[in-house]
């Protein structure tokens, strides 16, 4: 049938992964980017000292673009980092957010578990069609 070709499906679920990846880390860069600048923008352009909570988030922001950029070679990879990053941001969120846990970890980690399940599909639909 010609609907029913599991390499053209396999495909599509990854770009589907790719394009949600990309999507949360662009999403992520600008709200972590934009909250940057407001707070040397808000200490008269002196930069103060960096908190611990501000370098996880950005380790795992930076884990999450180098598991979008492996999506293209490794998707095997690229679908682990995804789902830790996802995982990661749960983790953080729980020890640092104040209120609203699971709003926050569904606006900001949901995305990272949905492209790194989709990235895990699509290696095991090509793994199967090899």
């Amino acid at each position: 049938m010609p609907g029913n070709n599991p390499d053209r499906l396999a495909k599509r679920i990854k770009l589907a992964g790719r394009v949600i990846g990309l999507c949360a880390v662009v999403f992520f860069l600008s709200i972590f980017v934009g909250e940057a600048i407001f707070e040397i923008l808000a200490e008269d352009w002196e930069i103060t000292a960096v908190s611990i909570e501000g370098i996880l988030i950005g380790v795992l922001g930076l884990i999450a673009l180098i598991g979008c950029i492996l999506s293209w070679w490794r998707e095997r990879l690229a679908s682990i980092l995804l789902i830790s990053t996802a995982v990661g941001f749960g983790i953080h969120i729980a020890i640092f957010a104040e209120r609203n846990y699971l709003l926050t970890w569904l606006i900001i980690g949901l995305p990272y578990l949905i492209s790194g399940g989709l990235l895990y599909v699509s290696w095991q639909l090509s793994k199967e069609i090899a």
